[in-house]
């Protein structure tokens, strides 16, 4: 095994690994198909690939990586920052001398990438320029409400906007369809989508982005992972004698966890049971925010459990005991 530290850029990344004697060598590539296909071609078969996670610059590179079949992990400059103890200095070629050595020391951690299929590569792009629209969107709307209050009003103006919003929802409009087209193509992605979507409060701008992150509920498996990622799973906040109220973490996925908080809000409003779970928490004196942020784990858990039964959810589900299934067993022994 050989391990080959990576330090991405948009238009090239340094590399940092040791030869056979033992020596550090470093070389910088061009962040292109032809350069990068030069670059792996001459790597040998136990070349691992240690990268840092910069977006969209790696994209290409992992893509080509599981096309030569050479294993490729992408590593948050956060986790190497505090691994490898006190550190000076930075630069482009120590980065990658520390990602190598993050790859050496930390094989064990190290979490290797597939990039996504075409449909779900599709599915993200779309998805993403929709909240982009709809971002603008808002943006313009918010300007047009501030303008009204004017006392001179330019008309001009007024129906340039008008025009613009107008082909603005007609582009959003378009791209939804788009989207409902690839996960209706995908047979997995569709039943996924459907027992989703059974969730009071799950609608499909939700299903959707969960869909996107969670790779089709693959990569990020388990509710308690997902609300780790959203940002809704309290963790403990302790030391010694210090006993703390558990926390959230800020390492999430903020338009997740937005979603998340707007699809609670829903269901709080339409699913009885939540509804009546909000409103025992504000009895015993619970912060909104907290409330909300425990429906929204709530729902993470119902989703996975549905996924996992492969039935939708339905709201006059009554769960059973297991103690009266303990009891039973116990009969059926003694008889």
């Amino acid at each position: 095994m050989q391990v080959y530290g990576i330090d991405l850029a948009k238009e090239k990344f340094d590399v940092n690994f040791v030869n056979e004697k033992g020596e550090h060598k470093r070389r910088t590539v061009k962040n292109s198909m032809a350069q990068i296909s030069v670059f792996l071609e001459g790597l040998p078969s136990t070349a691992v690939l240690c990268a840092e996670h910069t977006g969209t610059y790696g994209d290409l590179l992992v893509w080509l990586c599981n096309q030569y079949d050479f294993p490729i992990a992408l590593v948050s400059g956060y986790s190497v920052k505090h691994s490898l103890g006190l550190v000076k200095g930075k630069t482009d070629p120590m980065d990658a001398s520390r990602l190598r050595e993050y790859g050496e020391r930390f094989f064990d951690k190290l979490s290797f990438r597939q990039y996504h299929s075409e449909s779900m590569s599709e599915l993200r792009q779309l998805s993403t320029l929709r909240s982009q629209m709809v971002k603008a969107r808002k943006e313009l709307r918010t300007g047009s409400h501030a303008r009204e209050m004017m006392p001179m009003q330019s008309l001009g103006a007024k129906r340039s906007l008008s025009t613009v919003l107008k082909c603005m929802d007609d582009q959003i409009f378009e791209i939804e369809v788009q989207i409902a087209q690839i996960i209706a193509g995908d047979r997995e992605m569709a039943e996924n989508y459907v027992l989703a979507t059974s969730v009071k409060g799950v609608g499909p701008v939700i299903a959707t982005d969960m869909i996107i992150k969670t790779g089709n509920f693959r990569t990020i498996d388990t509710a308690r992972k997902a609300a780790s990622y959203a940002g809704v799973c309290p963790f403990p906040n302790s030391s010694g004698k210090m006993v703390a109220k558990s926390r959230t973490v800020p390492f999430a996925d903020k338009e997740l966890k937005s979603l998340l908080y707007m699809g609670a809000t829903s269901a709080v409003k339409h699913n009885k049971e939540y509804n009546l779970y909000y409103q025992r928490k504000v009895l015993e004196g619970k912060q909104h925010y907290l409330i909300m942020n425990n429906i929204a784990n709530k729902m993470l858990k119902t989703i996975y459990s549905i996924l996992k039964s492969r039935k939708p959810y339905s709201q006059d589900h009554m769960c059973l005991d297991p103690r009266e299934n303990k009891i039973d067993r116990s009969k059926k022994n003694v008889a």
